[in-house]
């Protein structure tokens, strides 16, 4: 089996075809993009990849972190500002990954909604011949 992220040609689909691209692009965004044969495609793919890596990493570190300081967070005495900030500064790269992410999925969703617009358009809208009817 050959993969590949070659563009695909941009020709006129039918609905089939665009809602797979919805549906490629609701599982990883910029892949139906680029079945579609938009460019654009690329980009949302490289923003999907960046947010999981970023969300994974820092989300990583910030359970590590979390963990070796569980008995300071639980201590009623201590300061609950300074918590929030000690826990807002680790955990702010994490949620800055998933706004990555979130942000290639919605240009992913836009575009396939542009996708289904175009397949909309493109599609013929002659009624279909139905066989043995007499006229």
């Amino acid at each position: 089996m050959k993969i590949s992220l070659a563009l695909g040609q941009r020709k006129p689909l039918d609905r089939t075809t665009a809602w797979g691209c919805l549906t490629a692009n609701l599982a990883v965004p910029g892949c139906g993009s680029l079945v579609a044969g938009r460019v654009s495609g690329y980009f949302q793919l490289l923003l999907a990849i960046a947010g999981v890596t970023l969300t994974t990493l820092f989300g990583l570190k910030f359970i590590v972190w979390y963990v070796h300081n569980w008995a300071q967070l639980q201590q009623i005495d201590t300061d609950p500002a300074a918590n929030f900030q000690e826990l807002w500064s680790r955990l702010r790269w994490a949620l800055l990954g998933m706004l990555v992410f979130l942000f290639g999925l919605l240009w992913a969703l836009a575009s396939s909604f542009g996708i289904l617009l175009e397949s909309k358009k493109s599609q013929s809208y002659a009624p279909p011949v139905l066989s043995g009817e007499k006229r």
